[in-house]
């Protein structure tokens, strides 16, 4: 299921995506790139009427990002200029090299031109437009420069140009030695790679106030939208490291230090960011300004709110009760009702690890209604719907409580609560046993638009929320045997969360059970055993059940039992009730196969009761499915086949295809044993309905590459055939039931005393 506490923690940089950074004590300065912005804003105002409509237009999109971003090298500059305007970029290049290559005075001259933008009627630039702002600012800290350091910046300026010239140098001289055909491969190559991240963040000295503020807001915000645009974690480091050595005051910095942190779950570097961010926070003041004398108690309250939240994260529950303690403290003597909800909905997160809450909860949902905070009583509501559901509530029930939680959504835009809501319906119907209705929530998700506003390029939904529905859509095709529908998902989940990103254990856990279940089908078990090793990772208690299915298909009963039973001890500790009934399951199998088929009956008949009482139907008529077998194997099938009628129908309808295949199967055994005491001509119609029967599972079986059913259908067909008088097919099937044979190692274990 959808984590849905993971948006609890307080995040003062973000709001939409964008961070509140303010810089104390830096400044615009100018520096040789923004002097290639004046000029190129010059050469722009001259054009005037020379330029394009479409030229104008492509200009005015790119001048923005040149504006607010960090410096560039002039190549790159210049080739983002030649691909909006080839003539303007010439003038710019020309205009720059006179500069550079002339006197000190030109840059004088070229200063004292800028303030005439602004003179007139009708200026060419007005003073409260971006660009007449830029203008300005360049202006007064030119003026405000000494004579030393207006030398130093012309001297910058000549190093920017001659740099750029040496390079260009290197370009033709490398193109005069390289084959045409390889350097338009080069090209095409470069292109497509497109810019390095690196070094357009890559300045010589520290970024102003306008330039960090952009930098953090654009990373705060990929990291929320779209964390594979956003900066591989160590080069953000990097460059943040870099930002705090020229300001080591600068709060906002350590906050997104402290995200940087959290995305390779380091616990040390995240703590340490985040306790920085708060120290700054409270030593320069920012909070006092804004808050009055409230500030700084403010700042130590969500302090300690933030760290009992690192703290749960990691696991650490001990240390966040402590910290969520003092948090409920500090924000008591305060009287600060919001900080007290959310100590509220974390207190709730830590007692569930101990026991059920649902008191703690509905209260937590009751407060944050009466206090005005939706975003809150949703994560409640949501919580709380989750708690149900693994507490055997009713569908309907559960669906009626997620729409009144979408009312508060659609009300107060929350597009990110609305993403976890059709998540959570999509986990709800999947654990219920409904295959279909998941499919339709996923698609649901999948097909909608972010409400929140994100820059071109960016992908909208790369929450937790889609990693969730992508990973339950890839393994609903892999169960209908659409193997390489489900692979083709796979790489598109690996693409929008790499490795390294904080979901990617989703899918790398999906990834690893449905190549277990494919080695499984293929009789592979070796494979399927070294893949044990990767799910256990990712999950202990499906690694360990894994195990156990592994053991039992290698006739290893005794190992398996044993194991089998320390985990269905740990998952009634723990109230895992899904996995409770897989291993009961599991261990029925067992019996069965060590021919205790009378042990297996109150196995299997606890297994029926909390399936039903929990409401889950799948799992329900997949336990009525062995009954029947065990019926057929004591020697009753006519009562076998009319319970199966009660159970095959939702097989049929929702179930993946292997264990339909079984159920078709399990019809055609309990005909034939059922026919024994019909007469001629009734047998022989049961008879041929059995082979229909047959038929259809071994189509389910052939499309998920079963090869051991394959070949036990085919076996029982012939046998069939051979009573019937049907030669031709019977040697049909025993020709192709003798090729599986000699492919596949014999299970030793006699055909009907396995029911999948």
């Amino acid at each position: 299921m959808a984590s849905v506490h993971e948006s609890l923690y307080f995040n003062p940089m973000l709001t939409n995506g964008v961070v509140h950074a303010n810089v104390f004590g830096v400044r615009d300065w100018v520096t040789p790139h923004k002097m290639a912005l004046l000029v190129l804003l010059s050469e722009l105002g001259r054009a005037g009427a020379q330029l394009g409509l479409l030229e104008r237009r492509r200009l005015n999109r790119l001048l923005l990002p040149l504006l607010q971003g960090p410096d560039m090298a002039l190549s790159r500059l210049r080739k983002a200029i030649e691909e909006c305007c080839p003539h303007l970029a010439g003038s710019v290049h020309i205009r720059l090299k006179l500069m550079a290559e002339g006197e000190l005075k030109d840059m004088e001259q070229f200063f004292d031109d800028l303030s005439d933008s602004f003179s007139g009627t009708e200026p060419e630039v007005h003073k409260t437009s971006v660009v007449g702002l830029f203008l300005r600012h360049m202006i007064l800290a030119y003026n405000k420069l000494s004579f030393s350091q207006v030398y130093k910046l012309y001297t910058a300026l000549q190093q920017y140009f001659q740099k750029d010239e040496k390079k260009n140098g290197a370009d033709e001289s490398e193109m005069e030695l390289t084959n045409p055909e390889e350097l338009d491969g080069k090209m095409e190559k470069e292109e497509l790679d497109g810019p390095l991240r690196e070094e357009e963040i890559a300045c010589s000295g520290p970024l102003s106030q306008k330039q960090a503020e952009y930098f953090l807001s654009q990373q705060a915000s990929l990291l929320k939208n779209d964390e594979t645009k956003a900066l591989a974690p160590a080069s953000l480091q990097k460059e943040l490291n870099n930002l705090l050595k020229f300001n080591p005051d600068f709060a906002e910095a350590h906050y997104l230090s402290y995200l940087n942190s959290l995305r390779v779950q380091d616990v040390f570097s995240s703590t340490h960011s985040l306790l920085h961010y708060f120290d700054r926070l409270i030593l320069t003041g920012a909070e006092s300004k804004s808050n009055g004398d409230e500030g700084y108690g403010r700042s130590l309250r969500y302090a300690a709110l933030n760290l009992a939240a690192l703290h749960c994260r990691f696991g650490h529950y001990q240390q966040a009760e402590l910290a969520l303690q003092e948090a409920i403290r500090i924000a008591q003597e305060s009287n600060d009702h919001v900080c007290l909800q959310h100590c509220l909905s974390w207190l709730y997160i830590l007692e569930q690890k101990i026991f059920d809450s649902c008191v703690l909860l509905e209260h937590s949902v009751n407060k944050s209604l009466h206090f005005g905070l939706p975003y809150l009583a949703s994560l409640g509501i949501q919580s709380l719907v989750q708690q149900r559901a693994f507490a055997g509530k009713a569908a309907n029930k559960l669906m009626d409580a997620l729409k009144d939680s979408d009312l508060l959504h659609w009300k107060h835009s929350l597009s990110e609560l609305i993403d976890i809501s059709i998540a959570q319906k999509t986990a709800i119907w999947r654990l219920y046993g409904r295959s279909t209705m998941a499919l339709q929530q996923a698609q649901t998700l999948l097909s909608m638009n972010s409400l929140e506003a994100v820059n071109v390029g960016v992908q909208q939904n790369n929450t937790e929320s889609f990693a969730v529905v992508l990973c339950h859509l890839a393994e609903l095709h892999a169960e209908q045997g659409y193997f390489a529908a489900a692979s083709e998902i796979l790489k598109h989940l690996k693409e929008r969360f790499p490795p390294n990103s904080q979901h990617a254990q989703l899918w790398m856990l999906f990834d690893q059970k449905i190549q277990f279940e494919r080695a499984m089908n293929d009789g592979r078990y070796h494979v399927a055993d070294s893949l044990v090793a990767g799910i256990t990772a990712l999950n202990s208690i499906e690694g360990v059940y894994r195990k156990a299915i592994v053991l039992k298909a290698q006739n290893q009963m005794s190992e398996a039992h044993k194991l089998l039973q320390k985990l269905l001890i740990h998952c009634q500790k723990i109230k895992n009730t899904e996995m409770v009934i897989s291993v009961l399951l599991s261990i029925a199998e067992l019996y069965w196969r060590s021919s205790c088929h009378t042990i297996a009956l109150p196995v299997l008949l606890q297994a029926l009761a909390l399936a039903r009482e929990y409401s889950l139907q799948y799992l329900a008529s997949e336990t009525v499915l062995n009954l029947a077998f065990s019926q057929l194997i004591l020697g009753i099938p006519e009562q076998a086949l009319n319970i199966l009628h009660m159970a095959i129908e939702p097989v049929l309808a929702h179930g993946a295809v292997l264990d339909k295949g079984c159920a078709m199967f399990l019809v055609a055994k309990c005909q034939v044993a059922s026919a024994a005491s019909y007469t001629p001509q009734k047998k022989i119609e049961a008879l041929e309905s059995a082979i229909l029967n047959l038929n259809e599972a071994k189509t389910y079986f052939a499309k998920v590459d079963c090869k051991e059913q394959l070949r036990d259908v085919l076996y029982f067909q012939a046998r069939l055939f051979h009573t019937l008088g049907k030669t031709q097919e019977r040697n049909k099937c025993a020709m192709l039931f003798r090729q599986l044979h000699q492919e596949l190692p014999a299970h030793g274990v006699p055909l009907i005393n396995a029911f999948k």
